[in-house]
């Protein structure tokens, strides 16, 4: 499965390419450099909720998830008690999974704690590899990589959790470390990460 081109002419990826919400997130957002502690927190967790479900759902329920996670401000939800989880979890608006809750929390402390060896950012982009993929087709694109599996594995050693190969791999993608637009795709190459990929 290759490319679907959109009624602006534009090819995109099948996931990509009806949602209107979905669209607009491709366009403009997926794939973008992330360096900033807030954001890639954020994304982080929002990778952790999305596990087992759609990204189309968390990305409808992210204005709700920004709302009740005090704008994914790591200082402010690392500082979450048990009633900020009995809150959570009776919030319509979210993904009212317990385990993921208390892993944004946990996340949020983490993130603050590694302030002191460097920061996310720094520890993250460290595992960006050398070359990027050059899918053709959706089949092309993987689901891991060595640096996620490393990316993984260190960031557990910090305190994180939820933060498995397959979920650091939709990170890396989502944030601009890997380039798995399809080379048919009018976005290849738009991050500015991997020019001429």
């Amino acid at each position: 499965m290759t490319t679907i081109i959109g009624d602006d002419g534009l090819a995109r990826p099948p996931w990509a390419a009806t949602d209107p919400l979905l669209r607009e997130y491709y366009d403009t957002e997926w794939g973008m450099p992330v360096r900033d502690e807030h954001g890639l927190y954020e994304r982080i967790s929002l990778e952790a909720f999305q596990s087992g479900l759609s990204w189309a759902t968390i990305l409808r329920k992210r204005p709700a998830f920004r709302a009740a996670f005090a704008g994914f401000d790591p200082e402010s939800v690392a500082a979450f008690t048990d009633a900020d989880v009995d809150r959570l979890l009776a919030d319509a608006g979210i993904v009212r999974n317990r385990l993921k809750i208390r892993a944004a929390i946990t996340n949020a402390r983490a993130t603050v704690d590694l302030r002191e060896r460097g920061g996310l950012v720094d520890v993250v982009w460290s595992f960006q590899p050398d070359a990027t993929p050059a899918p053709r087709t959706i089949t092309d694109i993987p689901t891991s990589s060595p640096e996620s599996v490393a990316l993984a594995k260190a960031l557990r050693r910090e305190g994180f959790v939820f933060v498995g190969p397959t979920t650091m791999y939709a990170l890396m993608e989502a944030i601009g470390m890997v380039d798995t637009h399809l080379v048919t795709s009018h976005r290849r190459g738009s991050s500015g990460v991997w020019p001429g990929a």
